[in-house]
């Protein structure tokens, strides 16, 4: 996994670990072993941090920025959770007004348990398999090569119901959490 920056964007926005926490419902030790190094934080427990901080989830992870970014595709953040079934890398450098990321959803998986949202706006394009694309309580079933676009304050997640993985690509912007 590629190193984290919280205890920077903590710091810099005035939180001690304890307030942090508490503010993204998670416990001190958690924080302060994440910010360490010492284990490695589920999507839902990036999520919590990148909210309660009020930056993009992305944001997280250390950056260069240059006038031109190159991501070479061995040195992308890594993002999966254990629960869900879905990893997500990044494909943009992590900074300026967009972020690309290429998801894999296992079968059965979903991109979060229950429909969230957020203030963005998100284009997604299959590259391979099924995915359904709920937004707002509607279903949207995409075949290779189809693509959604919606507005991410819309209640929406990504579901794999199928018996193969699921590859797609997905740009979000502004970066959100």
């Amino acid at each position: 996994m590629e190193t984290l920056r919280i205890r920077t964007v903590r710091t810099k926005a005035g939180y001690s670990v304890r307030g942090l926490a508490g503010t993204a419902g998670i416990s001190p030790g958690l924080l302060s072993q994440v910010e360490r190094g010492l284990t490695e934080p589920s999507l839902d427990t990036l999520r919590r941090i990148a909210k309660a901080l009020e930056v993009p989830l992305f944001s997280l992870f250390e950056e260069q920025e240059n006038s031109v970014a190159v991501v070479r595709a061995p040195r992308r953040a890594l993002v999966q959770s254990p629960h869900s079934g879905i990893r997500y890398t990044r494909i943009s450098p992590g900074f300026g007004k967009l972020e690309v990321l290429e998801g894999t959803l296992e079968p059965g998986g979903c991109s979060s348990a229950r429909p969230w949202s957020h203030p963005s706006e998100e284009c997604v394009l299959l590259v391979e398999g099924r995915i359904v694309v709920e937004v707002d309580g509607r279903r949207h079933e995409l075949a290779e090569g189809d693509s959604a676009s919606f507005d991410s304050r819309l209640p929406h997640r990504y579901l794999n119901e199928t018996a193969e993985p699921a590859r797609f690509v997905l740009s979000v912007t502004p970066p959100s959490y």
